[in-house]
C-alpha cells in the first residue's frame, strides 16, 4: 500500500542519499531471482535504516528478519568498527545468498547468521544489544519485544517493521486476521509501556522507533 503518492515517493528518493552500489546489485538480484522481492527494504527504507545505525553506532546489533541481507549491510553501515551484527531467520534456501552480499561488504566478518526460529535463537545470545530491527513473522513480534528488552541497553533503540500492515491497522478487522490484531496489540504496547519511549513512522509500511529507558 502506497500511503504517499508514487511522485511523491520518487522526488523523496531522488532527494535522499544514493544507494550504495552494492546495495542496488543486492536489490536488483533479489528482483531477478527471489520469490517476493517487496520483501525487501528498498532504496528509501534502507537510507533511513543506514542513518539512524550512524546516529546510534551500535557495538551490537541484532536483526529478526534476514530476508536476502540487504537491511543487515543499511545497519552495518554505522556500526562501530569493533562491532558485529546477528542475523536470525527461517530461511535456508536464502543463506547463501546472505553470505555472498555479507562477504562482498566490509563487515562479512562482523555479521553473523542465525537459521532457525528467532524465539529461540535470541535466548542463547548472552550479550547484550544497542540497536534491533525486527522484520519477521508478525504473529511473534510481542514474543520478540518481551525477549528483546532485557537484552537491551540503556538508551539502545528497537526498530520495529510493517506496524502500518497496508493501512490494515486502522480498517475493521477481520476475524481470521490473526496479523493485523497482533500488530494492533503490540502497537499499543508500545505506546503503553513505561521501559520505552516510541514514535511511529509512516515510513513505507510503518517503522517504529523505540528508545529503551
Amino acid at each position: 500500500m502506497h500511503f504517499l503518492s508514487e511522485d511523491l515517493e520518487e522526488y523523496i528518493e531522488q532527494h535522499s542519499e544514493n544507494e550504495p552500489e552494492l546495495l542496488a546489485q543486492l536489490n536488483k538480484e533479489t528482483y531477478q531471482k527471489i520469490l517476493l522481492p517487496r520483501m525487501l527494504s528498498g532504496r528509501f527504507q534502507g537510507r533511513v535504516l543506514s542513518m539512524l545505525s550512524k546516529l546510534i553506532r551500535p557495538i551490537n546489533i541484532l536483526e529478526i528478519g534476514t530476508y536476502t541481507g540487504y537491511s543487515a549491510l543499511c545497519l552495518c553501515e554505522g556500526m562501530q568498527e569493533n562491532g558485529i551484527l546477528h542475523t536470525i531467520d527461517i530461511k535456508e534456501e536464502l543463506v547463501d545468498f546472505q553470505r555472498k552480499y555479507f562477504d562482498k561488504s566490509r563487515w562479512g566478518k562482523q555479521i553473523f547468521q542465525h537459521l532457525g526460529e528467532a524465539v529461540n535463537i535470541i535466548p542463547t545470545l548472552n550479550f547484550k544489544f544497542d540497536l534491533v530491527f525486527i522484520d519477521a513473522d508478525k504473529d511473534n513480534y510481542i514474543n520478540y519485544f518481551h525477549l528483546i528488552l532485557p537484552r537491551m541497553n540503556k538508551g539502545g533503540i528497537i526498530l520495529s517493521d510493517n506496524v502500518l500492515w497496508s493501512g490494515k491497522v486502522v480498517q475493521t478487522l477481520e476475524p481470521n486476521d490473526l496479523s493485523t490484531k497482533i500488530l494492533l496489540e503490540y502497537n499499543q504496547i508500545l505506546k503503553n509501556d513505561n521501559r520505552v519511549e516510541t514514535v511511529l513512522l509512516p515510513i513505507r509500511d510503518g517503522l517504529t522507533v523505540s528508545r529503551v529507558l
